[in-house]
């Protein structure tokens, strides 16, 4: 097993959860998806090289970090990782994100050029198709409905959450790292256990997520050498297509010379961070881009 460390980083309204993985001198900050946690990056951070660290974070209003009151959005957490690289000591480390954690580390390098290394970007960061005219909350009750509708269940016991956990379809490759991190999800007492992540903090994000497009898209192309981007080819149902379909890659390569799209074969949405051959795949090329800039 991994070696694991908490550390808890003050930051506006209370203290930051970061799970620090590993004991290498090289460093990673990883942010995670809308309603995940920090330990969602247990099997990435296990195939890394031993002379690399992984710090997760526990956005602001999930995981141990759910007490942390609003603002929510990108400048909240943009802010926060700036104060948990300070807190760590991280020097420069290597930026990655998953889902709504790719459009958070974009933004947070965009403003905060100086606090971090390169950039890796995990099945998000590409702006996300919303049409003319659309309204932000109806699209996120249906993009997010059945995820929102989990944060308000209650349960009676953890085991009744994992089983909820295991039907999903895009968990078919059940695995003691997604255990763990279910497990890490839950809070309160028997009888009444229910989901860390906080419905407020999930829905600021999400509508801002699809609002964002302009913001997104101008901090795209302020960047500047190469910038990887895996992607799944199935989405978070299990079922293609993936978050970011070809039609999209295909209008953003000719927009960036420096997009390196990858497609890491046989993943959904879930599984491009569970399943050992995707996570191995995401730990070297963190070892690799972060090596071309320290050796």
């Amino acid at each position: 097993m991994i070696q694991a460390r908490n550390y808890d980083v003050d930051v506006a309204g209370g203290t930051l959860r970061i799970v620090s993985f590993g004991t290498g001198r090289r460093a990673a900050l990883s942010v995670h998806g809308i309603t995940a946690n920090a330990l969602c990056w247990q099997a990435v951070a296990r195939a890394l090289p031993a002379d690399w660290t992984l710090h997760a974070v526990d956005l602001r209003g999930r995981g141990r970090s759910t007490a942390l009151p609003g603002p929510f959005g990108f400048d909240a957490h943009a802010a926060d990782l700036v104060s948990a690289v300070r807190a760590l000591g991280a020097d420069h480390p290597v930026l990655i994100g998953h889902s709504l954690g790719a459009y958070v580390a974009l933004l947070a390098a965009d403003v905060y050029p100086d606090s971090f290394g390169p950039l890796v970007l995990v099945d998000g960061g590409l702006p996300l198709p919303v049409p003319d005219g659309a309204d932000p909350d109806t699209l996120l009750a249906a993009t997010l409905g059945p995820a929102l509708q989990r944060l308000s269940e209650v349960y009676p016991t953890p085991e009744a959450y994992v089983q909820f956990w295991r039907a999903h379809p895009a968990l078919t490759d059940w695995s003691s790292d997604v255990e763990e991190y279910v497990r890490y999800d839950l809070a309160g007492e028997p009888g009444v256990l229910k989901s860390r992540a906080n419905p407020e903090a999930v829905r600021a994000d999400g509508r801002e997520l699809l609002t964002a497009g302009d913001r997104i898209s101008a901090a795209l192309r302020r960047r500047s050498g190469p910038l990887p981007v895996l992607r799944a080819p199935a989405g978070m149902f299990g079922q293609p297509p993936g978050l970011l379909p070809d039609e999209l890659i295909s209008y953003w390569n000719g927009e960036l010379p420096g997009l390196r799209v990858s497609t890491v074969q046989g993943t959904n949405h879930y599984s491009i961070l569970f399943a050992p051959q995707a996570a191995a795949e995401i730990a070297q090329l963190i070892s690799r881009v972060g090596a071309a800039v320290s050796d």
